[in-house]
């Protein structure tokens, strides 16, 4: 919940912040700061969203979220909903409010707001489970969303695949396959997810166009302190 993290990320070379409401008791009022810090450093804020309420997204939007991932995505009509949440009219069916954050607090001209918003902002859907690989033909096919996240560890637990990384491979090569034949969607999967450990070379050859680097940031702090200890240990022997 500090911004000074967020800051770091973007000094230190990244291209968004991943803002997690979703395995976190972050509130729409902390993320906004958290917003401003990566607007501050010049990185995108990428928000992923604790459910699919249209109103929560909402909040977010007019804070000045750029990038809206929803959780749990299993079929294109929810896909679809996620669409109308996330974009202004004629897209979808966003509230309107030109006194908001994202607005300029009214300085920028509504329909520069708008056209902007429409084209800019991402909607990133999660395919997390079996029903939303069934389902992701149909859900990358879906107008508005931009990008299909294939997150391994909700999707190993789903499919019985934990621990075997040959069979869960396979299902992500499957998944590229897919969404390069579709041709619209585009795929981001974790980078060296301790579920899947993919690198950055594999990442490339499957098309992946967005990859959230792990550990996460709670884990480097743990690991750094951990390290920390254990020389010091070393040193007093």
């Amino acid at each position: 919940a500090d911004p000074a993290l967020v800051e770091i990320v973007g000094i230190a070379g990244l291209d968004a912040a991943f803002i997690d409401m979703d395995h976190s008791t972050l509130t729409t009022q902390v993320v906004e700061g958290l917003i401003r810090a990566a607007e501050l450093v010049g990185i995108t804020p990428i928000v992923r969203v604790p459910d699919h309420n249209p109103k929560t997204i909402l909040q977010l939007l007019d804070a000045g979220a750029q990038g809206i991932q929803a959780p749990h995505v299993q079929t294109a009509e929810e896909a679809r909903e996620l669409v109308k949440a996330v974009r202004y009219e004629p897209l979808g069916e966003r509230g309107a409010a030109g006194s908001s954050r994202a607005a300029g607090y009214g300085s920028v001209p509504w329909a520069e707001h708008v056209k902007r918003s429409n084209e800019e902002i991402l909607l990133l859907a999660m395919c997390e489970d079996r029903k939303g690989i069934e389902n992701l033909d149909a859900i990358a096919a879906v107008d508005g969303v931009d990008v299909v996240i294939v997150a391994p560890t909700d999707l190993s637990e789903s499919l019985g695949l934990r621990g075997n990384f040959d069979a869960l491979r396979k299902v992500y090569q499957d998944v590229a396959a897919r969404l390069r034949r579709i041709g619209k969607a585009k795929l981001s999967v974790p980078l060296g997810h301790p579920s899947m450990p993919f690198n950055a070379r594999e990442l490339k050859a499957m098309g992946v166009v967005y990859a959230s680097v792990h550990p996460p940031m709670a884990a480097r702090v743990i690991r750094s302190f951990k390290e920390e200890v254990a020389r010091i240990r070393k040193e007093l022997e």
